[in-house]
């Protein structure tokens, strides 16, 4: 798992020259269709009685909501504020509110165009064209995820053990959820292992990447792979000396303002969710979202597990539907569509640059 980063790296670069999403394969946009489907047919049959649920919505408390709403705009700045702190690291500028455009632009071409990798290759273009540091957009891509999964895994253990303490979780889920937890530290922090045998991965990924490369048919550049793994090993010393704090400040806020809009969501619906309850219904659903990362954003996977996990809780069917589709429509799909937006501003504040002239 410690290639994922120089894979990562060479996704990255590789869709600087891929063609715009509008032109992608058209199975990828079947695919949303069919997990958009997915995901209603698996909430439907939650909601007992659509007149109920009905009036759920009609009795929200309306300005709960604008919490909510606050609470997700907060949740995109954490992420920017973490991308700001790695760039700080390097000693370039990069502002918190331009830090949440990014994310929330790599959060559309996610959609769109591949997943995560996308989404990470995303996030790296726009950094390297802040700070024209190709060490720093790296990190950028890479560390936030990192600690978003740790952060993650954290959420899901207080949850697992919250369902173990009330009754609720039986031996074949705890070995599953062990499983996830597992498999999504190795592929979150494998790659980490560079920096104990540095001379060893090299001459592993290398070879990997060498005969990708061969049954792609396409040019293969070794000293990009060098660099790219001292790249990682000069940025890790950097965070050794104790600058990883604001980072994971940052990807901690992320999370805890996302939850904090879930729960203000119940709260309009004038449901008060037990904290267990937010926790285990929130953390175990992305964590297998994570492990089927072939969905783009959870979809379906997400809306599909929390509903599950609500109502054999003791959450009302009518409350947790409402509650999981008007959360989602805050954290995921509004972003999402801002996030096109996001990407045109962005784009055009990079072509109104001005470029420095050379000084005599």
């Amino acid at each position: 798992m410690f290639k994922v980063a120089l894979i990562t790296r060479n996704r990255m670069e590789n869709l600087e020259t891929q063609s715009p999403p509008n032109k992608k394969k058209f199975w990828q946009y079947l695919i949303i269709l069919v997990v958009l489907g997915l995901a209603v047919n698996l909430l439907l049959p939650q909601i007992s009685d659509l007149t109920r649920s009905w009036q759920v919505v009609k009795q929200l408390t309306w300005w709960l909501v604008g919490l909510a709403v606050t609470a997700e705009v907060c949740s995109y700045l954490s992420y920017g504020y973490c991308l700001h702190a790695i760039v700080s690291l390097h000693g370039k500028k990069l502002a918190t509110p331009k830090g949440a455009l990014i994310a929330m632009a790599a959060t559309s071409v996610g959609l769109v165009a591949g997943g995560w990798f996308a989404a990470t290759g995303s996030i790296f273009t726009s950094v390297r064209r802040e700070t024209n540091d190709g060490t720093i957009a790296t990190m950028a891509g890479i560390l936030p995820t990192m600690l978003l999964n740790f952060s993650i895994e954290v959420i899901a253990v207080l949850g697992i053990i919250y369902l173990a303490i009330i009754g609720k979780l039986t031996s074949s889920q705890l070995i599953q959820y062990a499983i996830f937890l597992l498999l999504l530290t190795i592929s979150t922090f494998g790659y980490l292992l560079v920096l104990v045998w540095p001379k060893q991965t090299y001459r592993l990924i290398n070879a990997v990447l060498w005969r990708w490369s061969r049954i792609r048919k396409k040019p293969y550049n070794p000293q990009k792979t060098h660099d790219m793994i001292n790249n990682v090993i000069l940025s890790w010393k950097e965070l050794a000396r104790g600058n990883w704090h604001k980072p994971l400040l940052g990807a901690f806020a992320n999370i805890l303002f996302d939850m904090l809009a879930m729960f203000m969501i119940f709260q309009a619906a004038n449901y008060n969710i037990p904290i267990g309850v937010l926790f285990a219904s929130y953390g175990i659903p992305y964590l297998l979202a994570k492990m089927a990362f072939i969905f783009p954003g959870g979809i379906g996977v997400v809306e599909a597990s929390m509903a599950a996990i609500q109502t054999s809780l003791g959450v009302p069917d009518e409350i947790s539907v409402v509650a999981i589709l008007g959360y989602r429509l805050l954290c995921f799909w509004i972003p999402t569509l801002l996030g096109f937006v996001a990407m045109g501003y962005l784009s055009r504040a990079n072509k109104n640059r001005k470029v420095p002239l050379p000084q005599e």
